[in-house]
């Protein structure tokens, strides 16, 4: 009797369901298709569920970025201290600003910016410090406030990948100017989309100025802005998915655990005490033929990927523009090494067991 082949796995899978689609239809039956009362609703939400007292919502992760950095002045001639260990937009989000990116190595426990090596980098000409909370483990950051406040520097903290993480029992995109994505492949979506969440008042109102052509009243641009605006049809689907997303965090974090008791034969992610990881990626570390180990997951029916194979350092348009010098070790080995394995709510516990299982049985 012929076997029946296994379903694939992917690496992601967007949970769409019938809440979102009649959220959608909903909006589309209004007639209101750009900003309206759905990102407003969204947007306090979103606060509520921080625990800031504003969230503005933009079009993109990288849209909460450049919004942020420019409502905290961050312009030509000035340095933000930041990760050379993340997907590009944290580095190119500063140099849209025009500002010049300055990279500190990492945290080889949690491949996060190390404030340990934070403050030795930072000159007269640092305005800001731009940590990455990757994978949805918190950087140290803490720590990276009190440097922040020490030296008089911004603190916009990139969560794009950490919804609901926390850093010794607080929410990130507290410490700061917080700045989510929600990218499809995010723990939770708005088809795209980004929010920026903040305490500062003044942080807020130039932030919802920069987002929309820089005018408070129509017809009256009182700031340089563009239009970063979220739409309502993305912000009922953020409304929808927000009412799950604790469910599918604590999944998250079902599953993560689950993959850690029973892988034997890799370094699988570390939490620290007091943290918690919302595993957007699930990382392991392979230190020989991490590239042929994919390929043979692959093979097997596990989807996988690299986050990130090549250090924003060593991006060809980051040297183009002079900004690579420097070497960064722990930054340059993890490239070599990471393969993030599903993780997702939607897997079951069968595959749970699966993906460990052939893992074990592929070791170097």
């Amino acid at each position: 009797m012929t076997a029946v082949p296994r379903p694939f796995i992917p690496i992601a899978r967007p949970h769409i369901g019938e809440a979102e689609k009649r959220a959608v239809i909903e909006v589309l039956e209004t007639g209101q298709l750009a900003a309206g009362p759905r990102v407003e609703a969204f947007e306090r939400a979103f606060a509520d569920y921080i625990g800031t007292r504003h969230a503005i919502a933009v079009n993109s992760g990288t849209a909460a970025l450049i919004v942020a950095l420019q409502a905290h002045g961050i312009g030509p001639g000035d340095e933000v201290i930041t990760t050379p260990f993340s997907f590009i937009a944290t580095a190119t989000s500063i140099i849209a600003c025009g500002a010049t990116p300055i990279f500190v190595d990492i945290d080889p426990f949690d491949l996060n910016l190390d404030p340990e090596k934070v403050e030795d980098a930072i000159t007269e000409r640092t305005r800001a410090i731009l940590p990455v909370h990757l994978y949805g483990h918190p950087a140290r950051i803490a720590q990276l406030a009190e440097l922040a406040e020490d030296f008089d520097l911004a603190l916009i903290e990139d969560a794009a990948q950490a919804h609901g993480a926390q850093h010794a029992g607080r929410p990130v995109g507290t410490f700061g100017t917080g700045c989510f994505s929600f990218y499809p492949t995010k723990n939770m979506t708005t088809g795209e989309g980004g929010i920026i969440t903040t305490n500062d008042d003044d942080i807020a109102h130039r932030a919802r100025l920069i987002r929309n052509h820089g005018q408070q009243t129509r017809y009256h641009h009182d700031h340089f802005g563009l239009n970063w605006r979220m739409q309502d049809l993305n912000a009922a689907i953020g409304l929808a998915q927000l009412q799950q997303l604790e469910t599918w965090t604590n999944a998250r974090i079902a599953n993560a655990t689950r993959l850690n008791s029973l892988i034997h034969n890799y370094e699988t992610p570390r939490v620290r005490d007091g943290d918690r990881h919302v595993f957007h990626q699930y990382t392991i570390r392979v230190p020989h033929h991490r590239d042929r180990l994919q390929r043979q997951l692959q093979e097997a029916g596990i989807g996988t990927a690299i986050h990130y194979p090549i250090p924003i350092h060593q991006q060809p348009i980051i040297r183009q523009l002079g900004l690579g010098q420097g070497t960064y070790p722990i930054a340059e080995a993890a490239a070599a090494q990471v393969l993030s394995l599903p993780v997702h709510p939607a897997l079951a516990p069968e595959d749970i067991d699966y993906i460990a299982a052939t893992l074990d049985s592929l070791h170097p």
